[in-house]
């Protein structure tokens, strides 16, 4: 049984790489040193399940966008309660200082 278990990870393989199932296409600052650039980066390079959420931007009325990930979770829905809770409590610590539009969205997970 034990190798039967350890046959189906090796075969499995690994996600990095992997934009997942993409719900739609993240809006990500020009700067590869922004936050939301390094947590988009390491969501595509994470080998295990993992989540991208982020908040919406809109050219009209926001100027900033919040987002947050969680890498190499056991399931897929595991990492989108993390990277959602993640989004939220970043979004959560700025209220009332930026202009951030709608709440934190699931963009892609894997």
């Amino acid at each position: 049984m034990l190798l039967a278990a350890t046959s189906n990870i090796t075969t499995a393989g690994s996600l990095a790489g992997n934009q997942g199932d993409k719900r739609f296409p993240p809006t990500l600052p020009d700067n590869p040193k922004d936050p939301c650039t390094k947590a988009w980066k390491a969501y595509v390079a994470a080998g295990g399940h993992s989540a991208y959420a982020i908040t919406p931007y809109s050219r009209v009325r926001d100027i900033f966008v919040i987002c947050g990930n969680s890498l190499n979770a056991k399931t897929q829905a595991a990492a989108e309660e993390k990277a959602m809770a993640s989004c939220v409590r970043t979004r959560d610590s700025y209220k009332g200082k930026i202009n951030i539009g709608g709440s934190c969205e699931i963009a892609a997970s894997k």
